[in-house]
Formats: structure tokens, C-alpha cells, sequence
């Protein structure tokens, strides 16, 4: 495949997924394309002002940071994680030009490495709103940092690009550090178990519990994985419609459907939620509502509503962030979108509270289930087989710099978990009752 960091290329063989016209360049990892990463920006004052906020945000940091020549930073001690600076004009130069998207992409770029990325962002992730003074959070999302590009918008047809730019990315990668259900959401692991398949029947088992999911009954799952959700709910004697905007995601979960003999039982659909007709006894929707973005969210729960049958009940998996944090980052474009999620934007709980109160015709909060450091040990699972596994990745067509994108993506995700800046809630859905 071609390899270019700077421009957009067209690719001679491997690892496409059938490219389409854009108005802005976006990485393309699948084919080893990664638009302007090869140059570090030039904003001299700006990496001047990064590197002075850096130092003194790390000096009381429990890590320890150590610069070319052996000067060393933090508040670490021997056992502490370990940031090595390998080339600090280009750290900080990034870290100057845009903080949200630089840091990571200096770590992809190999600018600073550690031996624990997980370890190393923790510290990092449970200060991250007071690392920088809030007036100068202020006056950087004013003028320096990137806002989130048109073209990213969740319309019908902005969704489907945003989920074929992840999930489309190689079926055969997410079946190297997934496991065997191929679920790709928080696991549910039981007291004194780290087995991540039981962790994810139990998680799935438990997010059926939640929307009532009995034998007989016709349940519409919105965003269909790779299939094992359906699967189960099928297994429990439900008739299922499961819906997909990736072809990719479709084909596989058909073939697994069928390997596990409920393929009689379970219609996948290549739709999105808006066009989804019908009534169901139960809605099922696990870690899809992080797609919807921001101004489709009315229409997002409206669904739900509208397709609902009266006293059905859904099952609403979603990641969290404090609302507060979301409501000042919902138009910040971070490193996350530009090369992970293009149009993602967490949920508070207040926020679902808010758009269920709004937007439904009493739909309603009536249990919850926080499963957030249960998420980290997930996201560690998969990071230590995504490493362990990256012959098999790279033989894919996958690059070194993919393999540090995808570490740092699941490092950072797992810190993240780790101190509770992000949850993991499973709700029960239910209409109030009407006197």
C-alpha cells in the first residue's frame, strides 16, 4: 500500500476500503495515509507559551519526564511512569499549534515514548481540566484550537462516512484484539474474574435484563456490532431487527448470525436509526449513542420513543462524561475525532435526562448501572492483544504508525476510565405512567 504522511494519496493495493471524495483532508489509517503528521507545525510563541505550561504542569505530577542531556521533571518516584522527550522542538511546537490534537500525534510520531502509556496518561487524564489555567483554555479554544470540521456533521450520509472511516477499517483487525464475541464495548466482569468473554455475556445479558428481553418478543437493535448482542437476544427465543450504516459490520454479523444458528431469527438491515420503521416490545442500543452527535440527539431519542411499543422498555448502553466537562468541549475537535470517532461527542447523564424530558412522550431514567473501571480493564485487555497480536495487524497492511494511533487511542481511553473523568452506564428506558 502506498505510505505518505504529508497529502492524500491514492492507494496501489491493500488495505482499502473504497475511498470517497472529501472537502478536507482526514487520515486514511487503513492505508497508511496520514495528511501533514511527517511535519511538525511552525508556531514558535505558541510552542514557547506549550513548553512553559507543560513544565510547570508536570512538576507536580506523580511521573517522571526526562529530556535529552538528563534534565527530569515531575514529582514521580522510582516507580513512577517514565515520559521520555525524545525530540522536544517537535513536542512542543505540537503541543503549541493545537494541545487537543498534538499530543497525540506527537506520541504517533515517536516525538516522546514511555513504557506504560496507560500508567503515564492516568495522572494526566485526572487533572486534566486544571492542567491549564481556565483563562487560557478560553482564549485557546478562541483562537488557536481547531473547531470540528462541516463535513463531520452526523446527517444520514455524514454518519455513514464518520462510521466507515472506523469500522470499515479491517474486520480481521477487530477480530485480532477482540474477543471471541467480538463486543466492542465496556465488559462486565463478576467479582474475581478477568475473563473478558464472561465479562461481555454478562455485560450483554445485562443490558438485555435492562429493556426486558423475553422469548417471543420482536426487539430492534440500533447499531449492530459484529452481531453477538443479537445473538444472545435470539438465544433467548426474542425475533430480532438489528441495524447497521457499515457493510462492513453487516457481512460479518450475517456469517456469525448463521455459524451460531439463529440466522432464522435475527434480520440485519443496512439502515440508519432515522429510517427505521415498526413497532418492537424492546429498543437495544449499546455505545451507538456517542455517534449521534450533539444536534441529532432530539431526533436520536425520539426514536427510541417512536419505535417503542407501549410498556416496552429499552436498554441504553452509553459512555459518560461530567457535564460540565461536556458542555465546554462539545465543539472541540480533539485528537479522538480526527483520527478515532470523526463526529463522536460523549453524553452527560444529564444531557440523556434532558433530551428523554424534551423529546420522548415520558420516557424516562428507571434504572442505571455504572460500569466504568469495569471499561478500563476492557480497554486494557484489548491494548495487551492489540500488542501482543501486531505481527498478525501489520501483516494486515497496517503501519508502525497505526500501531502507535491505535496504542494511544486505547491508552488513553483506559486513563481516562481509570479516574473516572468517563463512565459507562447501562440504563433502563420506561414511559411514566399516565393517570
Amino acid at each position: 500500500m502506498t505510505m505518505q504522511h504529508d497529502g492524500i494519496a491514492v492507494p496501489t493495493s491493500g488495505g482499502a476500503r473504497g475511498t470517497r471524495p472529501r472537502t478536507h483532508a482526514v487520515p486514511r489509517p487503513n492505508e497508511g495515509v496520514w495528511p501533514g503528521l511527517a511535519t511538525p507545525p511552525v508556531a514558535p510563541a505558541k510552542a514557547r507559551i506549550a513548553e512553559s505550561l507543560f513544565r510547570n504542569a508536570v512538576r507536580s505530577l506523580p511521573v517522571r519526564v526526562v529530556f535529552p542531556g538528563g534534565e527530569r521533571l515531575g514529582a514521580g518516584g522510582p516507580t513512577s511512569p517514565v515520559m521520555r522527550i525524545e525530540r522536544p522542538s517537535a513536542f512542543f511546537h505540537r503541543l503549541g499549534a493545537n494541545s487537543k490534537i498534538g499530543f497525540g500525534e506527537s506520541y504517533m510520531v515517536g516525538d516522546w515514548t514511555t513504557t506504560d502509556l496507560p500508567g503515564l496518561l492516568t495522572p494526566f487524564a485526572a487533572r486534566l481540566s486544571t492542567l491549564v489555567p481556565p483563562a487560557l483554555q478560553r482564549l485557546g479554544r478562541r483562537f488557536a484550537e481547531a473547531r470540528r470540521p462541516t463535513a463531520e456533521v452526523n446527517s444520514v450520509e455524514g454518519s455513514r462516512e464518520n462510521i466507515h472511516r472506523h469500522y470499515d477499517l479491517s474486520n480481521e483487525l477487530f477480530s485480532l484484539f477482540l474477543d471471541n464475541t467480538m463486543s466492542y464495548s465496556a465488559g462486565w466482569f463478576a467479582d474475581g474474574s478477568d475473563d473478558l468473554v464472561l465479562a461481555q455475556e454478562r455485560k450483554i445479558d445485562g443490558i438485555l435484563d435492562m429493556a426486558g428481553v423475553e422469548a417471543g418478543m420482536h426487539v430492534l437493535e440500533i447499531g449492530t456490532g459484529w452481531g453477538g448482542l443479537a445473538t444472545r437476544a435470539a438465544q433467548r427465543g426474542a425475533r430480532v431487527t438489528t441495524l447497521t450504516i457499515s457493510q462492513e459490520q453487516k457481512t460479518l454479523a450475517e456469517a456469525r448470525l448463521a455459524e451460531a444458528g439463529v440466522a432464522d431469527r435475527v434480520q440485519v438491515l443496512l439502515r440508519d436509526y432515522r429510517e427505521a420503521q415498526g413497532s418492537y416490545d424492546a429498543v437495544v442500543s449499546v455505545e451507538m449513542i456517542e455517534a449521534v452527535g450533539v444536534e441529532y440527539w432530539p431526533t436520536y431519542f425520539a426514536a427510541l420513543d417512536r419505535l417503542l411499543k407501549p410498556g416496552g422498555r429499552v436498554g441504553l448502553q452509553s459512555i459518560t462524561m461530567p457535564h460540565d466537562r461536556m458542555m465546554v468541549a462539545r465543539n472541540d475537535y480533539t485528537w479522538i475525532h480526527k483520527y478515532v470517532f470523526p463526529g463522536g461527542i460523549i453524553p452527560s447523564v444529564e444531557a440523556i435526562e434532558d433530551n428523554l424530558a424534551r423529546h420522548t412522550g415520558g420516557l424516562h431514567v428507571a434504572e442505571r448501572r455504572s460500569l466504568g473501571y469495569d471499561y478500563a480493564r476492557t480497554l486494557g485487555h484489548w491494548r495487551t492483544r492489540f500488542l501482543a497480536r501486531w505481527d498478525e495487524v501489520e501483516a494486515l497492511g497496517f503501519d508502525e504508525t497505526f500501531r502507535r494511533m491505535w496504542e494511544f487511542y486505547l491508552g488513553y481511553c483506559e486513563a481516562g476510565f481509570r479516574v473516572g473523568y468517563l463512565d459507562v452506564v447501562q440504563f433502563s428506558l420506561q414511559r411514566r405512567p399516565s393517570f
